[in-house]
């Protein structure tokens, strides 16, 4: 195979990746190669990740589980700190049941696999993640896609009965959430399934934190299948999918990724199940994030970059063109600050972005210093 041909492509349109060494991320701050930034690129939304009590409760699972579930969950991996998991995580969302992830990735690919034939129609709205555009053209079903929160292509694309409607709550690349009362009143119309992916919802929105549908005011039960990852606000890792008990069961026995893999750690589990009682009591964190987006959104008004529609803590800045992207990137990594630059084929061409994720451990002087920086940066460009 080509390799080097196909990287040197890459690299010559400015397109190729480099895994960043990184020393150390603690908090709002990471080191890499000795050198101390301020982290404006993880999804440690409420800064969770370094938390007292989720350290505790990870040491304390080892010492009572040991480090590993050692089979995969129908074997004897299935613990009794997994099912008080999915118990705490149902419960919270106001689902009949919950099963238990790797990763998100793992959980969208398994669902879409298990649930849809080739006598199935996948509408999927355009920015969706890339764990769910993968599996859909894996699937044997036809997969549609619609132009970005477009309810009207949509509505013109359903046929009644035939499948599965996904779209996501707050979009990982634009930071904008999906029209779930539209989504939900369309899938009851035409009496398809409809699935939220709420990744980057989860415990940043709504009452307790229980995401984009409760910030909305839809009912939980409005939408069939929920997903949601616990490696974002909740500062861990790992996914669940939820939904009716009839529905958890029928993936126990067809979700290929579950059936066959080893089960979650066990003190990871355990780390899960404190974030989510810290979550259900987060409203201060999630003020404090809050403010800290007014803040920069203010700022950034005044800055020679597009700031994208977004009232979530991903706040993306439209440069465009790839090279100035990562020029801009590298001069912010020069002078301290860890910013990601997006480049196709994660967003469309010509639509290179900063994607600033803000946490409720930024102070009001990171942000402010973030905003100087920003500005230097895209003046010298």
């Amino acid at each position: 195979m080509p390799f080097n041909l196909c990287l040197a492509d890459r690299e010559a349109a400015g397109l190729r990746r480099w895994l960043p060494a990184i020393d150390q991320v603690n908090g709002c701050q990471l080191v890499s190669q000795g050198k101390t930034y301020l982290n404006f690129a993880g999804n440690d939304y409420l800064g969770l990740s370094q938390a007292p009590e989720l350290i505790s409760a990870t040491a304390n699972a080892a010492q009572q589980f040991g480090v590993g579930a050692v089979a995969s969950p129908l074997v004897v991996g299935h613990q009794a700190i997994h099912r008080e998991l999915e118990t705490a995580v149902a419960d919270w969302l106001g689902v009949e049941a919950v099963m238990l992830f790797s990763s998100g990735f793992s959980a969208n690919q398994a669902l879409i696999k298990a649930l849809l034939t080739k006598g199935h129609t996948l509408w999927q709205d355009k920015l969706n993640h890339a764990s769910l555009q993968e599996a859909g053209m894996l699937s044997p079903a036809r997969q549609q896609r619609f132009a970005h929160n477009n309810m009207r292509m949509l509505a013109k694309q359903l046929k009644p009965q035939s499948g599965l409607i996904i779209s996501e709550g707050v979009f990982s690349m634009d930071g904008d959430q999906g029209d779930w009362r539209s989504l939900s009143q369309l899938a009851e119309q035409s009496n398809n399934w409809l699935m939220i992916d709420d990744a980057h919802g989860l415990g940043v929105l709504g009452k307790q934190g229980r995401g984009t549908l409760s910030e909305q005011g839809i009912a939980a039960d409005k939408v069939h299948i929920h997903m949601g990852t616990f490696g974002k606000a909740l500062g861990v890792s790992g996914a669940f999918i939820g939904g009716s008990r009839a529905l958890i069961n029928y993936l126990h026995n067809h979700a290929r990724s579950y059936v066959y893999s080893t089960h979650l750690p066990p003190p990871q589990a355990a780390a899960i199940l404190a974030a989510v009682h810290l979550v259900q009591n987060a409203d201060e964190k999630r003020a404090q994030l809050q403010a800290r987006i007014a803040q920069f959104k203010a700022g950034a008004a005044n800055l020679p970059l597009s700031l994208m529609a977004s009232s979530t803590a991903i706040q993306p800045l439209l440069v465009g063109e790839e090279q100035a992207c990562m020029q801009i990137a590298n001069q912010l990594r020069e002078r301290g600050f860890w910013v990601g630059a997006i480049r196709p084929p994660t967003v469309p061409k010509k639509s290179a972005r900063l994607r600033i994720t803000l946490s409720a451990a930024h102070s009001k002087a990171d942000i402010n210093a973030l905003l100087v920086a920003l500005q230097k940066a895209a003046n010298s460009v």
